[in-house]
């Protein structure tokens, strides 16, 4: 029993060190960007949120790879949004009831080679402006692949804070209702795409 107590928290420390590795700083960088845009709104800044930053991961995992086109990105062409039919999962993987996420939002943008300024002028200068402009996010994850971030707004009520699921409440059929929350808010997290200056 108690080597695999041992074994867990050895996988545990290993994975969060392997994400430390792999990080490079663009996300906190990122973050600093959009609080300085915000404060020069008078906006109050975002604070990290674990759980919304998992959900970010996972969103940016399904991303990577993925070409930049007009239908993924700040600059998408409604109507032409991608759906993600393993949402359930990536909620289930960050142990998130569908409830949660009702009122976040999520922001996916893709920039070959992820230039920080062009990053932060592809939130603050694009549709997703007037979510970074609002008042009712307070909390914010952030985690990119390949070309791709993404970047998930917590709100600060129940609707939206990203808590997460106690254990044994089965959040992974809560977050398997079909097209529940919203009208497919959460389940059509909208792919958006930029189109770079040529």
């Amino acid at each position: 029993m108690d080597s695999r107590i041992s074994l867990l928290c050895f996988l545990v420390l290993a994975s969060a060190l392997l994400h430390c590795a792999r990080s490079d700083g663009s996300d906190a960088q990122l973050l600093k960007g959009i609080n300085s845009y915000r404060s020069s709104l008078k906006v109050p800044a975002l604070s990290e949120n674990k759980n919304a930053a998992c959900l970010a991961e996972q969103l940016a995992k399904q991303f990577k790879g993925q070409p930049c086109t007009n239908t993924t990105g700040s600059n998408t062409v409604m109507g032409t949004e991608q759906q993600f039919p393993d949402y359930p999962k990536y909620l289930d993987h960050c142990h998130l009831n569908a409830s949660v996420t009702e009122d976040g939002q999520v922001m996916p943008a893709c920039v070959p080679g992820l230039v920080p300024d062009v990053v932060l002028t592809n939130y603050t200068k694009s549709q997703y402006n007037r979510f970074l402009n609002d008042t009712q996010f307070s909390g914010v994850g952030i985690a990119n692949e390949g070309d791709w971030v993404v970047v998930v707004l917590s709100t600060s009520t129940g609707s939206g804070d990203y808590s997460p699921a106690p254990p044994g409440s089965n959040w992974a059929a809560a977050s398997a209702q079909p097209f529940g929350f919203g009208q497919l808010v959460a389940l059509l997290v909208a792919g958006f795409v930029i189109l770079l200056m040529k």
